[in-house]
């Protein structure tokens, strides 16, 4: 097995360890995200549900969050690889 792949796989191991993940009936395996993350989105579906926001900009503002979330953990990942290398 090359360094990289090594290097790959193992890293691999690192973020199936540290991710939590449940299985949920006809959808397969997710991934739960951290707490933090859990509490902004209970958070907003709740002002939604009390009608302080409309349903349409709370799934706005969670889709953004998503999307900007995913973007900067790959940002991150990059930086790390970049670092390792150095």
């Amino acid at each position: 097995m090359s360094t990289i792949t090594r290097h790959l796989s193992g890293g691999q191991e690192m973020v199936r360890a540290y991710t939590r993940r449940v299985e949920v009936p006809m959808m397969g395996e997710m991934a739960v995200p951290p707490p933090d993350k859990l509490a902004y989105y209970a958070g907003l579906g709740v002002l939604a549900a009390l009608q302080v926001i409309e349903w349409p900009l709370a799934l706005v503002i969670t889709a953004g969050h998503v999307l900007a979330d995913q973007h900067m953990s790959g940002l991150a990942k990059g930086l790390g690889e970049a670092l390792q290398s150095a």
